[in-house]
């Protein structure tokens, strides 16, 4: 349409007969006389708008997910997080009661055996200084931590101290082939040498091919002098199988450690050896089921003794051979 003087003389009049209308039927409201018109046009054009919105609304629907996605994704994302730092806090607990324990026990061992110690922690595991089984812990020359000194913790013997720095210590585990100690049997006293296998247990040399040992008999350490590499009375492990090997000098049994190797954390060194040997005092209680290795020996009350058999008038009784034990 070309912009003449009758076009907008007409959009004048339209434009003031709209704003006519529009007044008249707010006066009106409800009597007003454009309402009946309103009606028809809204049942008219009431389902088409009805049909558009349906239309639109799973357009409107997906708009909505896709502004709202990333809020929830965010509130997942959160919740996660909560998770696992809640997952931590209980690890976390779980980690220092388990720590608190082990220092109970390493303790109540080093009082119990009169052990004076350092506590380290485990850094470090793996071969080191052509030795297959050993670990690295967080105290060294500082501490006053020496070559040779024994390491144990709320179980028993650990291993032995091979080199020190400053601040770190390795640690040669009483697991390694190339580990030795002087053991004793509980009860008895019967002497041997430990040597450690690796993952399988411990081989021990009792030097009485004769030596009364069944599974179940426990060892300590028989100690060194002056307590290095090893102080007495310290837990070594518990029999597992007598080998039998007639008419030898030697007797050869299986143990198993009482210290789990593959969980070690914390540990001490014996900076300073105890004054007394403490012997077996340092074995945790025997169970109530099972007998000690002492009573063990002891005849049941009320029984008779065997009746020795005589010896020939005249003879003279054989002289008792008597054993002197060693020390590593």
């Amino acid at each position: 349409m070309r912009d003449t003087r009758e076009s907008r003389l007409l959009l004048i009049l339209l434009v003031a007969v709209a704003f006519a209308l529009i007044t008249v039927d707010i006066k009106g409201g409800e009597s007003s006389p454009l309402n009946g018109a309103r009606k028809t046009a809204a049942g008219l054009l009431g389902p088409a708008e009805r049909g558009a919105a349906g239309a639109v609304d799973p357009i409107a629907r997906t708009i909505r997910a896709i502004r709202d996605s990333g809020t929830m994704q965010q509130r997942l994302d959160q919740i996660g997080n909560e998770n696992t730092e809640l997952r931590q806090r209980l690890a976390s607990s779980d980690m220092a009661a388990g720590r608190t324990k082990q220092l109970d026990d390493l303790l109540r061992t080093a009082g119990t055996g009169g052990y004076t110690i350092k506590a380290a922690q485990v850094i470090a595991i793996g071969a080191a200084q052509g030795f297959s089984w050993t670990i690295t812990i967080d105290a060294g020359s500082d501490d006053g931590v020496q070559r040779d000194m024994t390491v144990i913790n709320g179980e028993g013997l650990v291993g032995r101290v091979t080199t020190v720095a400053r601040t770190t210590a390795t640690v040669l585990l009483a697991t390694d082939p190339g580990f030795t100690a002087g053991t004793r049997m509980e009860g008895s006293g019967e002497i041997g040498f430990a040597a450690g296998q690796g993952a399988s247990p411990m081989k021990v040399e009792l030097l009485n091919g004769k030596a009364q040992v069944k599974p179940g008999d426990r060892l300590v350490t028989f100690g060194s002098q002056s307590g290095r590499p090893f102080v007495p009375g310290v837990p070594v492990g518990k029999v597992l199988q007598v080998q039998a090997t007639p008419d030898a000098l030697t007797k050869t049994v299986l143990v198993q450690p009482f210290v789990s190797f593959t969980r070690l954390d914390l540990v001490g060194v014996v900076v300073v050896p105890p004054r007394t040997d403490p012997r077996d005092s340092v074995l945790p209680p025997v169970p109530s089921n099972t007998p000690s290795p002492a009573a063990q020996a002891q005849p049941p009350a009320g029984s008779a003794s065997p009746a020795a058999p005589a010896s020939p008038a005249g003879s003279a009784s054989p002289a008792q051979p008597s054993s002197v034990p060693g020390g590593n």
